[in-house]
């Protein structure tokens, strides 16, 4: 008959159980921000995933971190006052007046940014193509330690250059880059993505040769770095409530500077597609007609699913 252990012995085990828990914890904390998987979605939508700061943040923390950004020696000129790139059907920088501003804050290693790109994609080009709405991206980086070289830093620079180099074609890029047979895993699933293959997708994107070398030369990589560090501290990027209240999750998407709630999107309908585009006030079949605006303007809450317009306040709002 095997030996009960002792009161000590067990009391001993519990502590060490203890002890690995809180090293398990702490190995979770990446760069003051830990990653959780929140929800895992079928039909193609991939784990969504959660960031927190450690502390929560103060308007000064939020002014010292954008401080910082502007104190990096090299930063895009056609960037926003929130450091994102504001795309029309008249080019960057111009936007169509009466018409939504959509935000997307993404990571190129994030399996959930990459299905929402595949799943959303297609539809804000035509309805950018078609001057219905226009399109700020925000090329961030997160998940560098989900990576053995950096990868998030090295694919946002790379995108933030062709960005401010050659707009025409950076929506074209990000997809390349979010495309099912290049986007690489996370963590330990991790195999190495080499700068050179980072062009070539620039390049299959109708990047010149000469751009897409210059792209991986990391100029704009600790810009990158410093607006990574900055933007989860904005409000407007933070759940306005519910368990993840003043968090940020990736991909983020704001609508006229609305915060609008990607995984509750797709519970209420089982589509992100059809629940932007009921967010915008339209119905599948004016997708891409010049003729049919959005309901919603450039100034009203997202029609569908509603989220409170104190998600946000406008002063936040990188839309110009």
């Amino acid at each position: 008959m095997a030996k009960r252990p002792s009161k000590q012995q067990l009391e001993r085990e519990a502590a060490a159980r203890r002890e690995q828990q809180a090293k398990d914890r702490k190995n979770q904390t990446i760069i003051g921000v830990v990653v959780v998987v929140v929800l895992a979605l079928v039909l193609g939508i991939a784990g969504f995933f959660i960031w927190k700061a450690n502390q929560p943040a103060t308007t000064a923390t939020a002014q010292e971190a954008k401080a910082a950004v502007s104190k990096v020696s090299s930063k895009p000129s056609a960037a926003g006052s929130e450091f994102g790139f504001l795309l029309s059907k008249d080019g960057i920088n111009k936007p169509i007046s009466d018409v939504p501003t959509v935000q997307v804050y993404m990571d190129f290693i994030c399996p959930a940014c990459g299905s929402t790109d595949r799943e959303l994609a297609p539809t804000w080009k035509k309805l950018l193509n078609a001057g219905q709405i226009n399109l700020e991206i925000h090329p961030d980086a997160f998940l560098d330690a989900s990576s053995s070289d950096q990868y998030s830093t090295r694919a946002a620079s790379a995108v933030t250059y062709v960005a401010q180099n050659d707009p025409d074609h950076v929506l074209a890029f990000i997809t390349n880059l979010y495309a099912e047979k290049f986007q690489p895993q996370e963590a330990s699933n991790y195999r190495s993505v080499s700068d050179d293959a980072i062009a070539e997708q620039a390049v299959k994107a109708g990047v010149s040769e000469k751009v897409a070398k210059a792209a991986i030369g990391g100029t704009y990589a600790d810009w990158v770095t410093a607006v990574s560090k900055y933007t989860p501290l904005r409000k407007a990027v933070q759940h306005p409530s519910g368990d993840y209240k003043g968090q940020m999750t990736t991909p983020t998407l704001l609508i006229n500077g609305h915060f609008w709630d990607v995984s509750d999107a797709y519970s209420s309908t089982g589509s992100l597609k059809t629940a932007f585009i009921s967010a915008m006030g339209l119905t599948a079949a004016q997708v891409g007609d010049a003729s049919a605006k959005p309901t919603i303007g450039s100034t009203k809450t997202p029609a569908f699913p509603t989220v409170s317009s104190s998600s946000s306040s406008s002063s936040d709002s990188s839309s110009k």
